[in-house]
């Protein structure tokens, strides 16, 4: 090879070369900023869970805010949180298997996280809750006596001796007070059955006859 033919040779390597470590930095200077904003997507993955879509799709059902119109669904502003997670977590995981949770709530809480759910609950637990309609009827003069003493000779208790003063709940015994009135004579229903599984409150509602049911419920609206 001539002399000329390796200067030539060796000045092509050299710009090859050249034109390597060229690109190499311009892929670098690309790709360094996806590296730099990682740290960032990771810490904002972390923080709150955003629960407004889910609770949009919920208010086609459960009302704005929790504020249902339809005694079919339950009012749900102002629930107690522990008991909104116990029982969406139930939904899920299909503890909870009474006829309204199967035909309603087993599909929407099917792909819930336990992240998601505690949003849901926190959300709602924070809402006004809706008012109760004063009333002075006999049923619900009937429903007050029952829910504050309770029927000895039937061996059932005083509900607020669980439930509050004024229905309120705590921690995963729910929220009673200014509930649809239709609502609650069927979860009653439902417990005395055993269509809604819970022991302490089988034992509290079997006894009750279909016309006390009534009566405690519509004092439970009024509140």
């Amino acid at each position: 090879m001539s002399a000329g033919a390796r200067r030539l040779g060796d000045g092509l390597r050299h710009r090859a070369g050249s034109a390597a470590v060229a690109l190499a930095a311009l892929l670098l200077l690309v790709t360094a900023p996806s590296f730099a904003q990682a740290p960032a997507a990771s810490t904002a993955a972390a923080g709150p869970v955003d629960v407004a879509g889910t609770v949009h799709v919920c208010s086609s059902c459960h009302g704005p805010g929790g504020h249902s119109i339809s005694s079919t669904f339950p009012r749900l502003a102002g629930q107690q949180k522990d008991y909104l997670e116990a029982q969406l977590r139930a939904f899920r995981d299909h503890t909870r298997a009474d006829p309204h949770a199967r035909t309603y709530m087993w599909g929407m809480a099917a792909r819930l996280s336990d992240a998601l759910i505690a949003g849901i609950a926190d959300y709602y637990s924070k809402q006004p809750p809706v008012p109760g309609a004063p009333e002075n009827s006999p049923e619900a003069q009937a429903g007050q006596k029952i829910y504050s003493e309770g029927i000895a000779a039937q061996s059932v208790p005083a509900c607020k001796a669980c439930h509050g003063e004024h229905a309120e709940g705590n921690a995963v015994i729910p929220r009673l007070a200014g509930q649809h009135r239709a609502y609650i004579e069927r979860q009653l229903e439902a417990f005395a059955s055993n269509a809604r599984a819970n022991e302490v409150m089988h034992d509290n509602s079997k006894n009750l006859t279909a016309d006390q049911i009534r009566d405690v419920a519509a004092y439970l609206q009024t509140q």
